[in-house]
């Protein structure tokens, strides 16, 4: 029998792994803006709509699907229905794009971690992190001119995550986010109490939170809240199916989902008061109103934080909280990034996990040091993260949702399984939001986007570039996912491994439509054209 599947020792190893997912990078840096621009206060109705309505229901979706069909995307798509692997790959493909320069951002905070110790930045921080730290050339390209105090931290965060990786699932992944969550939260708090004393604190947090109830009758405010929770959660490019994959039979995917959702929104809120109190502070001292100070994303974090840092009373300390959260915050996104390959090249071709994350994480690590710690890597950075995430996230989570509501009407069935597993059931609202709320919402976002770029590009960047690393790539990894789908799976694979307590994996699920033959074949011979969860034709809802 083949072997099966590596597991989570429990609940909590799960959850602290998921966590460690969902709180990355852009729930320090993106968030407190975005709230900011979007209403203030005012912003948290729609943003705890889009929650509930949008963001919980897909984490539950991508635990079903993973949990039920126990693999990575390719594996738990092609189980779930063998046409959907192609979708699968380009989960794992846009995986691969952002684990490339992401390291890089995770070796920037680790530099700044030690350049706060002694304010290394100087007067004119801006002027230090463009010029002096990332020799950031003013023409965008590819440049192999490359930038020592950038490649060398990006070589360590990318040894160290592949050491994690190499100990597998339990040993690695879950040990690691049991160390780096604690302490990224006893960082994050320490640094937040800190700033909430800080001269000017309290007029950064009367910007961030004072209402502007008009906003919420804009409709972009709306759209920003739901990107906000896409973007968050890391749901709908595989990571969430991949981890659920490694849990054991009898789990609770409903309660386990609701805490990291709100796990997830409590540190983006924790974030926003963190940051808005040192933007406050740091308005104070050059006697501007906040407004005129408030940032986010790079800017934020390696300008504006700096400055704050060299001002403050104990602003070292300032600076090793803040930077030293954006590691640990980093880091355990990373490794869940990566662990999205690994898994797929383990069930594609049967391969141990020591093999299987050095053939992908060892080619990935050469790509990145050639790509990004160079004077050029800036602008790279910018286009790829930009095209990957507004046309890669969104776009794939919006087709396999469709497909999963009006293709092969797997949603009953999921809903299914949540439930048989789950204390907190399921009713026929989790459908309406998955299947009517999301897609609306991704679609327009989408289509709101590709509008945007085709008639002012981005950045400013030339066009070449663009069409190049942006369109292009989003176009590329499309391809390759579907030229990835045709390949044979290994004898080794996951397609043949039996489940954790030895009985086979779910089987797919079968569409009057789009399995007509199948179904025809199988009721002639005289054989049940039941699924596991009931006869095909009688998926309904029992709520």
């Amino acid at each position: 029998m083949p072997s099966s599947r590596e597991t989570f020792s429990g609940r909590r190893a799960f959850i602290f792994a998921a966590i460690g997912s969902a709180v990355g990078l852009g729930n320090i840096w993106r968030f407190p803006y975005v709230a900011y621009e979007n209403g203030g206060g005012a912003f948290i109705l729609p943003y705890v709509v889009a929650l509930l309505t949008a963001g919980i229901p897909l984490l539950f979706l991508d635990y079903a699907i993973g949990h039920k069909y126990r693999g990575s995307p390719p594996l738990a798509f092609r189980r779930l229905f063998g046409g959907m692997e192609t979708i699968g790959w380009w989960q794992v493909m846009i995986c691969v794009i952002i684990g490339l320069y992401y390291a890089v951002i995770i070796g920037w905070a680790t530099s700044y971690t030690f350049f706060s110790i002694n304010h290394s930045w100087g007067a004119d921080p801006s002027s230090f992190f463009f010029n002096d730290y990332l020799k950031m050339s003013s023409e965008p390209g590819v440049s192999f001119d490359f930038v020592a105090s950038v490649t060398w931290p990006l070589l360590a965060v990318w040894l160290v995550s592949i050491g994690i990786l190499a100990l597998g699932v339990q040993k690695g992944i879950a040990k690691s986010s049991s160390i780096f969550i604690p302490l990224l939260l006893l960082m994050f708090l320490i640094l937040v109490v800190r700033s909430l004393f800080l001269p000017g604190a309290v007029q950064g947090l009367d910007t961030l939170f004072t209402p502007d109830w008009s906003k919420l009758s804009d409709a972009s405010v709306w759209v920003a809240a739901y990107g906000q929770i896409f973007f968050s959660l890391s749901v709908g490019f595989g990571i969430m199916l991949t981890y659920s994959s490694y849990l054991k039979k009898k789990e609770d995917l409903t309660g386990s989902g609701l805490v990291v959702g709100f796990a997830n929104s409590s540190f983006e809120v924790l974030a926003g008061i963190g940051v808005f109190a040192a933007l406050g502070f740091m308005a104070a001292a050059a006697g501007k109103p906040v407004s005129e100070v408030a940032a986010s994303g790079i800017g934020l974090a390696f300008i504006a934080f700096p400055t704050i840092i060299s001002q403050a009373p104990f602003g070292e300390l300032i600076g090793i909280l803040f930077f030293g959260s954006l590691v640990f915050a980093g880091l355990t996104s990373l490794i869940s990034i990566l662990e999205v390959i690994i898994a797929s090249v383990q069930d594609k071709l049967g391969m141990g996990r020591v093999k299987a994350t050095l053939i992908v994480s060892v080619p990935m690590m050469l790509v990145s040091v050639l790509l990004f710690p160079t004077t050029t890597g800036l602008s790279l950075l910018d286009v790829v993260d930009s095209y990957v995430n507004n046309f890669g996230i969104v776009a794939v989570a919006l087709i396999s949702v469709v497909f999963l509501v009006a293709g092969i009407s797997a949603l009953p069935s999921l809903r299914n399984h949540l439930n048989a597993t789950s204390s907190f059931r399921l009713g026929r609202k989790w459908q309406l939001f998955v299947g009517g709320v999301t897609p609306v919402m991704l679609g327009y976002i989408l289509i709101t986007e590709i509008v945007k770029r085709l008639s002012e590009g981005y950045g400013g960047y030339p066009t070449w570039f663009v069409n190049t690393f942006g369109w292009g790539m989003a176009i590329g990894i499309v391809v390759i996912s579907f030229l990835l789908s045709r390949l044979n799976w290994s004898k080794r694979s996951g397609l043949y491994q039996h489940d954790i307590d030895g009985a086979p994996v779910a089987p797919p699920i079968l569409d009057r439509q789009l399995d007509y033959k199948v179904i025809k074949l199988r009721e002639s011979a005289g054989l049940s054209v039941a699924t596991q969860d009931g006869p095909v034709n009688q998926m309904t809802d029992k709520e």
